[in-house]
């Protein structure tokens, strides 16, 4: 098992509560937390900076993260995409992390990315 500490993980979610939950066990693993991004602009600039992987919200606010999802797949930074819904969108075969967040289904999903 890769230890965790120190990888610098995106967040992109629209929910302030839930955006803070996920921060929340992305410390506690020993993860530092970058953004959270709440809108398509601000994960495309987070994107574009300094990430080992990345946890996508597929829905903010009417917006698709599909975007930042090209953008992160260009760069090959795993990411796993996040819902309380749903599958992946069409086109990306990435894990999926149903909402609300865990500790355990956050390290495994970030364990399995980053193996490749």
């Amino acid at each position: 098992m890769r230890d965790l500490s120190g990888l610098h993980v995106l967040i992109v979610e629209d929910e302030p509560v839930v955006a803070m939950s996920l921060e929340d066990i992305l410390e506690e693993l020993g993860c530092i937390p970058v953004g959270p991004a709440s809108r398509l602009s601000e994960g495309l600039a987070l994107a574009a900076g300094a990430v080992d992987a990345a946890i996508l919200d597929i829905n903010l606010a009417g917006e698709r993260s599909t975007a930042i999802a090209e953008l992160l797949q260009a760069r090959d930074v795993p990411f796993a995409f996040a819902s309380g819904y749903g599958a992946p969108p069409d086109g990306f075969d990435v894990p999926m992390i149903e909402k609300p967040y865990r500790a355990a289904d956050i390290e495994r999903m970030l364990q399995v990315i980053l193996a490749g």
